[in-house]
């Protein structure tokens, strides 16, 4: 019987691909077991492999810093006692190979699986080479890349271009099912804004700031992160104009395709986890990165490809952001034109691709 243990964490983005593996490898051979390892906190990662029904260990970890930090000093203490676990662990489920997609809590995972002669596949999702990823690959059988610059970053012998996974769910969305939770108008278009699973602050906030502008001509749903939404209220004069066009939850799980599916437009961060779903569903974009951070060279490759419209945080107006929504959503050649170029860069058979890698081994 084949046994694969997953690992990453700390971010949810590190996580969404091994779920989106995962699942290929069960298509392809159903027998088999699987373990998620994640931080001893277990946010989000937990969450996400229960709600999968992926049994699940936390170990202690360290975070790999790169600049001063006094927690650079107590971290790795964490990281040796997440390698001990994680030898335990490991001795004890006699997987047949590890896979990671990053996250400093597959540092100490893998290379306990590398002590133990238990061959180890990476999967770097994001432009920006991960910190771990770099960590981890001279110990990799094999390392799979989103985009073909990456290629450049990992030994060639070892490499391959497959694109980045996704969960196959994300392309089940019902239109139906979305106007029937979020009692929608069929005749005005939908408005999606979503910041990850902890919210984005910022975008938050200037939604809330121009939502009398955006409920004249469109509906919102807005997925404000968990327990984001008790400082998002909106004082409007119509209060029966907002309950029926702007739509705040803190968070979708099992809904997420459907109000993918109806959305029109989609407001984000650039986490290459959400822009894999919207580019294979075609979904024409706003990207509002995260300042000083990775997400920052992947809205610049979609904005260089002509498939999403990029906003900088740090340049954010009231005024110029509202009326880049009135502009797109009045327009169907642009909107059209953005779903057929953020479809050109999309790779469904990724999740299938790695799949058949690692259970090549």
């Amino acid at each position: 019987m084949i046994k694969i243990i997953l690992s990453g964490g700390g971010t949810g983005g590190s996580v969404g691909p091994l779920l989106a593996v995962a699942e290929e490898i069960k298509k392809q051979n159903p027998e088999t077991l699987f373990l998620f390892i994640g931080t001893k906190k277990g946010k989000p990662e937990k969450e996400m492999a229960e709600v999968n029904h992926l049994p699940y260990k936390g170990i202690f970890s360290g975070k790999f810093r790169r600049y001063f930090s006094i927690k650079n000093i107590i971290d790795p203490i964490f990281i040796i006692l997440g390698f001990i676990q994680s030898l335990f662990i490991i001795l004890k489920f006699q997987p047949w190979a590890i896979f990671s997609a990053g996250g400093f809590v597959a540092v100490p995972v893998c290379y306990a699986a590398w002590f133990l002669n238990v061959p180890i596949f990476i999967h770097q999702q994001d432009l920006t080479q991960g910190l771990a990823n770099k960590i981890i690959s001279p110990l990799a059988k094999k390392i799979t890349v989103s985009f073909e610059k990456s290629l450049n970053d990992y030994p060639k012998e070892k490499t391959i271009l497959t694109g980045n996974p996704f969960r196959a769910v994300i392309l089940k969305g019902d239109n139906e099912r979305a106007i029937k939770r979020f009692n929608l108008r069929a005749d005005l278009p939908v408005l999606l804004v979503v910041g990850g699973g902890s919210g984005a602050k910022k975008i938050n906030q200037m939604i809330i700031e121009i939502i009398s502008e955006l409920v004249k001509f469109c509906q919102i749903i807005h997925i404000t992160g968990k327990d984001k939404g008790e400082e998002l209220k909106p004082d409007l004069e119509d209060e029966i104009l907002v309950l029926n066009r702007y739509h705040q939850i803190d968070f979708l799980t099992r809904e997420l395709p459907d109000v993918f599916q109806i959305a029109d437009l989609v407001i984000t961060r650039a986490g290459l986890g959400i822009l894999t779903e919207i580019s294979v569903l075609g979904k024409p974009s706003i990207i509002i990165p995260i300042p000083d951070s990775h997400q920052e060279v992947n809205a610049r490759y979609f904005q260089e490809k002509g498939a999403a419209v990029v906003f900088e945080e740090r340049n954010f107006e009231p005024h110029i952001f509202l009326k880049e929504i009135k502009n797109l959503m009045s327009s169907k050649e642009k909107l059209s034109l953005l779903s057929k170029n953020i479809l050109e860069i999309s790779c469904p058979q990724a999740g299938e691709k790695i799949a058949e890698i690692i259970l090549k081994r």
